[in-house]
């Protein structure tokens, strides 16, 4: 489907260690600034707000798959005293609610496995989360990945980018789910995302929008021939040598997602001004060296309103570490932080113990709060534990009704 592209004689160079030492520079700064700052004093056994939050996904749970499944997990989250729900609405290729946007674009209006009988599986959940007191942010999962069979991919293979090997496919998962990648830096590409996410925010009464680190592109993609030669465009002439030139290309395709994520962040605020942008990103070094994510400026520069960081550990040492990294000092002294915490992965559960535990190292920290990857997870596919016996750790948890954090938006 897809021909193989020549790469200029700069793009030799597989991975940019200029580029890299800097973004460690960088990050070595951050170190030094962060003294500045002190780290919250540890709070109380309970905060007096704290976001406590969870995916909602249509992978491994079939709760968005009938009304009926929909308003049980909602009941019994609210019965949990969680306030807020990340409600998949943009996965596998497929928008989650009736979109004319995709429609306009490949013919598929919706995820027919969520839309039988004609159902609104988003206007529930914003109807149904709402009606319990909980703050209801669709979740853009895919961001700018797709898969490789998808129709959207059919109709607009020009909008993929390739790695620097030529090929399209990335292989995610345990290996067996082929994903390609739509290109950031292509106005189209641009102008789709954006129109999916105005039509949520126009059509739909959500109090914000989530991406996460899908939004974003591998390091070793964007070596198609639209991107190098706007790339080229940018230079004006400018002789570099090879060394410098690859060093420039990476630090731009980072810089093209911050313009993007600016453009975003402005049009949605121009029809919305209260809506919440929140982002769920990977570590900062891992997201920016690997990903061109640089969400640290993102924040810096009044982007987004909330950061629900992913510390998928499930060793508590190396979890704390990444709490107490310096540039999550920094970042918490503009933007209200909170932790995401991988509560188990299907035939993967995570230990009750280890969620309590990583829980009340966000606390001790007076993080925002928290938010759980995924649903299903909280009380399945354990182990040594029963559903009840997790149920009940939960409400322990969180046993008194708590607000979300205020979030300052406009």
């Amino acid at each position: 489907m897809f021909g193989r592209i020549q790469r200029p004689h700069w793009l030799q160079f597989r991975k940019p260690h200029r580029f890299l030492a800097l973004c460690f520079a960088a990050i070595a700064t951050v170190y030094t600034l962060s003294f500045i700052y002190t780290t919250r004093s540890a709070s109380a056994a309970y905060p007096a707000a704290e976001l406590r939050g969870v995916w909602l996904t249509n992978v491994d749970s079939e709760i968005l798959f009938s009304s009926k499944g929909t308003r049980d997990a909602l009941d019994r989250l609210a019965r949990l005293n969680f306030n807020t729900i990340y409600p998949t609405v943009w996965q596998n290729g497929y928008t989650l609610f009736p979109s004319q946007v995709t429609q306009s674009e490949y013919g598929v209006t919706v995820d027919p496995a969520t839309s039988e009988g004609g159902r609104d599986m988003l206007a529930e959940l914003v109807d149904g989360g709402h009606a319990r007191g909980m703050t209801v942010i669709p979740w853009f999962e895919f961001g700018f990945m797709a898969p490789e069979d998808s129709e959207l991919v059919r109709q607009h293979p020009d909008w993929l980018t390739n790695h620097y090997d030529g090929s399209f496919v990335q292989l995610k998962g345990d290996g067996t789910f082929r994903a390609v990648w739509l290109n950031p830096f292509n106005p189209e590409v641009q102008q789709f995302i954006l129109d999916m996410v105005l039509e949520t925010v126009k059509t739909y009464d959500v109090d914000g929008i989530q991406f996460d680190d899908h939004f974003s592109l591998p390091i070793d993609f964007g070596y198609d021939r639209l991107s190098i030669r706007r790339f080229e465009d940018s230079l004006h002439g400018v002789k570099l040598s090879d060394a410098q030139r690859a060093h420039q290309w990476t630090r731009w395709r980072a810089n093209e997602l911050t313009a993007f994520m600016q453009r975003l962040h402005d049009e949605v605020k121009a029809i919305h001004p209260d809506c919440i942008i929140s982002l769920s990103p990977n570590p900062f070094l891992f997201a920016l060296t690997s990903h061109l994510q640089n969400w640290f400026t993102w924040q810096e520069l009044g982007l987004v309103d909330e950061v629900v960081l992913q510390v998928y550990r499930d060793d508590l040492q190396r979890f704390v570490s990444e709490l107490d990294r310096p540039e999550i000092r920094l970042a918490r002294a503009r933007v209200p932080i909170s932790i995401g915490i991988l509560s188990g992965l299907k035939n993967r559960s995570t230990p009750i113990n280890v969620v309590r535990a990583q829980v009340q190292a966000v606390r001790d920290r007076g993080f925002s709060g928290v938010s759980f990857f995924f649903y299903e997870s909280l009380w399945r596919w354990a182990r040594r534990e029963s559903y009840f016996d997790r149920e009940r750790a939960l409400y322990q948890l969180f046993a008194r009704p708590l607000s979300r954090p205020v979030i300052p938006t406009s």
